[in-house]
């Protein structure tokens, strides 16, 4: 699978080209950092003064290094698609090979790094159902009124929450009718094609 680069991310790296392969090197490793701690305006500010450039450049540089690592990692496409991928910037034979290194060194960390990036949200642990049916009221003897009241347990990093819920019954099929159509689509070949990507 190769890894297609937007016009704008291509402007970004041609910068590349013109600095020692030693500098894409660091630039690498800044841009690894940052993914861990974020970004630092003081560290494009030296290097700009360093290279002669505006630091908007510098972090446009290291932005779109970032983007090729990570979404390279995501995907974590092979070594032939890398190189494949990354010829359309026009880089020399020794940048390329550079920028292959630091993918292959770095894939396993970056995909670390994103993993805990992650959200981790509450999820699913236990759920308690009561229907009640409201008969008769002084104001009217004859009447249906039913409700459903839904008690859903969720845990959260080891704690468990309870959640009460109440709705009439013609929502909740409509609840049920949503959630079952979500599970259709999920099973279709474009949404696949998306997870297998994500994955």
């Amino acid at each position: 699978m190769l890894l297609v680069l937007s016009d704008d991310h291509k402007d970004h790296l041609c910068f590349l080209s013109d600095v020692d392969p030693a500098v894409v090197w660091e630039f690498c490793r800044i841009a690894v950092e940052f993914l861990k701690k974020g970004s630092n305006s003081k560290i494009y500010e030296g290097a700009a003064r360093k290279l002669n450039v505006s630091s908007e450049t510098i972090q446009h540089g290291v932005e779109g290094l970032m983007y090729l690592l990570t979404e390279s990692s995501k995907l974590m496409i092979s070594e032939v698609d890398f190189q494949d991928s990354v010829l359309v910037l026009g880089f020399s034979e020794e940048l390329n090979k550079l920028l292959l290194q630091l993918y292959l060194e770095n894939r396993k960390e970056i995909r670390q790094i994103l993993s805990n990036l992650s959200p981790n949200l509450p999820h699913y642990h236990n759920l308690e159902w009561r229907l009640d049916v409201q008969l008769a009221s002084r104001a009217l003897r004859h009447q249906v009124k039913p409700t459903v009241t839904l008690k859903l347990h969720l845990e959260d990093g080891g704690t468990c929450r309870a959640h009460v819920l109440q709705t009439d019954p013609a929502t909740l099929q409509h609840l049920i009718q949503e959630m079952e159509r979500a599970l259709a689509e999920l099973k279709s070949n474009h949404c696949r094609r998306i997870l297998r990507n994500i994955k």
